[in-house]
């Protein structure tokens, strides 16, 4: 039986670590964003990194046990299916596990009373999906790199 991802990614020595690699992540996608849709995902996210450096590490904090949750089918399924690396099999699962991850942040948007940051995010949201998609390739990587 492979270890489920709540035991190892939730690890309390492994999620400073973990937290630290996600945040890696975000920071190298919002880097790669080009256009004029890659500017404003620039500027917002600087924008939200200037009013506190600590929000991004928290929320990510916050909401990694939720994501582990959503990402666990997948990861269960992966490591039966023996096939390459997970982020291939995010990557061919895109729609489905943007959609999943995404539902989180959404829920969380939904019940914050916070109306400053719903605008921002529904804002960015019609885009968000295919952000996701495009990050999958570095998530499984991140997740398989700490699942071991």
């Amino acid at each position: 039986m492979v270890a489920a991802l709540n035991e190892t990614l939730l690890d309390e020595a492994r999620v400073p670590a973990v937290i630290a690699d996600v945040q890696a992540l975000i920071d190298a996608e919002v880097s790669d964003k080009s256009g004029a849709s890659g500017l404003a995902l620039k500027g917002g996210y600087a924008a939200v990194k200037k009013v506190g450096p600590s929000i991004v590490p928290d929320a990510i904090e916050g909401l990694l046990p939720e994501f582990v949750t959503k990402l666990e089918p997948y990861w269960q399924d992966f490591t039966v299916s023996g096939q390459g690396s997970f982020a291939d099999y995010l990557v061919a699962r895109g729609d489905d596990v943007s959609d999943s991850l995404l539902g989180v942040t959404d829920e969380r948007i939904e019940n914050s009373d916070r109306g400053a940051v719903k605008k921002v995010y529904n804002s960015l949201r019609p885009s968000a999906k295919k952000n996701v998609i495009e990050a999958l390739p570095r998530l499984g990587a991140l997740v398989q790199k700490h699942a071991h």
